[in-house]
């Protein structure tokens, strides 16, 4: 008698048919696509707040993160009825507000979740965050370097939430209120980060070359902008060890915790812990420090 490669699960009454539930996903965690599911209803929560009301790009890998990948714009056909889209530019986005449609994009290899920096149909950042790079595979300075802009931005009166990538480096979420544009938080950027860069030249550039940064981290402000995504909170990653880009809190980035020590197989007992960093900080009045900033090149 032949075994089905396949199930159907019921979301919120909708049927969603899962393929090769037992096709292992990443190999040496043990991760097969049903316990990848069984994560993503755990994390929908979080990406929810994170993705909702923006265009999403995924990253998918078909057959396991060590295989070939691409990455998905235009929502996958054939689409289900309840998947939300917008268009945009001639792109026809998924929209993440349900968990259906997650369990939908999870059954089809969606590892990565990239969602706009903007709300859709807007045009003004819904939250900013730097970018820090590392030069290296590996870079055992990295929150040294989190902790470092973390105290810029503190001695300015902004108050940030770390998170790791997921991959090698660390990314520092500003809440904003809105009616910023994104040319004055890159400005606002570009000032940070050469403030930074002159006070930690050993540990900081704002080189875009890689190659000409030797092991300096790189602070990048310039990936913040319209029409650019970054790793949304809580996504899972594509590499062996099954990270999650997981918002931490200062204290825990003095202590020089690995990237790698926050994956899929524990993302759900520290959120049962720690909740939503994220919201624990309150949206952030940029205006004053932009018009400081503004008499300051005038």
């Amino acid at each position: 008698m032949a075994v089905s490669s396949h199930l159907i699960i019921k979301v919120d009454q909708h049927d969603i048919k899962i393929t090769n539930p037992n096709k292992l996903l990443w190999q040496e965690m043990g991760i097969t696509k049903s316990m990848y599911l069984e994560k993503l209803t755990v994390l929908f929560p979080y990406l929810l707040a994170r993705c909702n009301n923006r265009l999403l790009t995924t990253i998918r890998y078909p057959h396991g993160v060590h295989s070939k990948f691409f990455y998905q714009k235009n929502a996958p056909e054939p689409l289900p009825s309840f998947v939300t889209t917008a268009w945009e530019e001639s792109i026809h986005y998924v929209v993440l507000d349900q968990l259906a449609t997650l369990l939908w994009l999870g059954n089809l290899a969606c590892i990565e979740f990239h969602p706009s920096l903007h709300f859709v149909g807007e045009h003004l950042p819904c939250e900013w965050i730097i970018d820090l790079d590392p030069s290296l595979p590996e870079e055992p300075r990295i929150m040294e370097a989190a902790w470092n802009v973390g105290q810029v931005l503190n001695s300015l009166g902004i108050q940030s939430i770390p998170k790791t990538s997921g991959a090698t480096g660390v990314q520092i979420i500003v809440p904003i209120q809105y009616g910023i544009t994104f040319d004055e938080l890159r400005s606002l950027g570009h000032f940070i980060a050469q403030y930074t860069v002159q006070k930690y030249p050993q540990l900081f550039t704002i080189e875009r070359l890689k190659k000409h940064r030797g092991d300096l981290i790189y602070f990048d402000y310039l990936q913040h902008y319209k029409g650019k995504t970054l790793a949304s909170a809580y996504t899972p990653r594509a590499n062996e060890a099954a990270c999650v880009s997981t918002p931490l809190t200062w204290e825990e980035v003095a202590q020089n915790p690995r990237p790698s020590d926050y994956h899929l197989l524990n993302i759900e007992e520290r959120l049962q812990q720690k909740g939503d960093l994220i919201a624990t900080v309150a949206p952030q009045d940029l205006k004053s420090i932009i018009a400081q900033l503004g008499k300051i090149k005038g």
